[in-house]
Order: structure tokens, then C-alpha cells, then sequence
């Protein structure tokens, strides 16, 4: 990695940490919403072996326009036109029912950018452990496996560009609760 990309994860991990300052994670210990955007950059480069930095930035931004108030624009503006694309692609539209935000998702996956699809595994990878590690306050153990199962749907129409992520994907999935 050269001397730009590296700033330019700094800068993303600096403002993913800024825009997520007060948020928390639903687990009991209610842990600082960052660690999740810091996982998936650290699976994507560490166990996926993905070297691309617009996916790696991406990968810390993908939340931000979902759950903060930060615009498409401004991840344009602060990362370039490629991020907010990905970015985009990852994005749900908050304004929709969860259920319905849900299965958009296993409907759009089929018509992911190959960079998009590395952010979505990288998310549903870090989730599903979440949810065997450290699950949701309050979540039954049904509610678990329907989140399994819809992962798994999502993650199966996106199936044959990233080998390694969805093999890492499988073996989280294989630990179902």
C-alpha cells in the first residue's frame, strides 16, 4: 500500500469514527458502533486478502449515509465518485419497513458491482458473527436464525466473484445457533 491509499484509509476510518461517535451496537455490552466498520476493513484485508482500496474505504464508510446524516455527497467529495458508488449500492433506504428494506436486498444483490458484493459479504460475515459471539440484546434464539437464514439468502444471489469471502462466509454460517 503506498503512501495515498494509506492516508486515505486514515481519513476514512477518521470519519466513519466521527459520524458514528454516538452510536452502539445492539449487543449487551452495547460496544461503540465503530468496531463494526473497523472489522470489516480488517476481514476484507486480513482474511479475504482484498488489497482494493475503494472497497476497503467503502467498507468503513458503508453505514454512514444509512445511519448518520452524512450525504452521498460528501463521500463523494471527501473519497471520490467510485466510493460513493459502492457506498450507494450498500445503502438501504431508511425511509422503507424493515421487512420491506429486507427483501430488497435479496432481491438487488443478483445486480451488485463485484466491489459492492465484497462490502455486502464483509458485512454479512461480521454480523453473523456478531450475532454468534456477542448477539443482540433481547434476541431469541429464533430471531437469530431468521437472521442467519435471510443473510444467507441475501449472500446466495451474489455467489461467484470472491471465492474466499464466501467460503469465510459459509463457515460462519455453519455455526447457526
Amino acid at each position: 500500500m503506498n503512501q495515498a491509499d494509506l492516508a486515505v484509509l486514515v481519513r476514512a476510518a477518521s470519519f466513519a469514527a466521527t459520524r458514528h461517535r454516538d452510536q452502539r451496537r445492539k449487543d449487551e455490552a452495547a460496544s461503540p458502533y465503530i468496531n463494526h466498520p473497523l472489522a470489516l476493513a480488517d476481514l476484507l484485508v486480513n482474511e479475504g486478502d482484498v488489497a482494493d482500496i475503494d472497497i476497503i474505504v467503502a467498507a468503513l464508510l458503508h453505514d454512514t449515509i444509512e445511519d448518520t446524516n452524512t450525504t452521498a455527497d460528501e463521500i463523494e467529495q471527501a473519497f471520490g465518485a467510485v466510493v460513493r458508488g459502492i457506498v450507494e449500492e450498500v445503502t438501504d433506504d431508511m425511509s422503507l419497513p424493515r421487512q420491506m428494506r429486507k427483501r430488497i436486498q435479496v432481491e438487488h444483490a443478483p445486480g451488485l458491482s463485484s466491489r459492492a458484493r465484497a462490502v455486502k459479504l464483509a458485512d454479512k460475515i461480521c454480523n453473523l458473527r456478531d450475532v454468534v459471539d456477542s448477539p443482540p440484546a433481547g434476541w431469541p434464539i429464533d430471531r437469530c436464525r431468521d437472521y442467519f437464514d435471510w443473510a444467507k439468502a441475501v449472500i446466495d444471489g451474489l455467489r461467484g466473484e470472491h471465492e474466499r469471502l464466501e467460503a469465510l462466509f459459509d463457515d460462519v454460517y455453519g455455526r447457526r445457533p
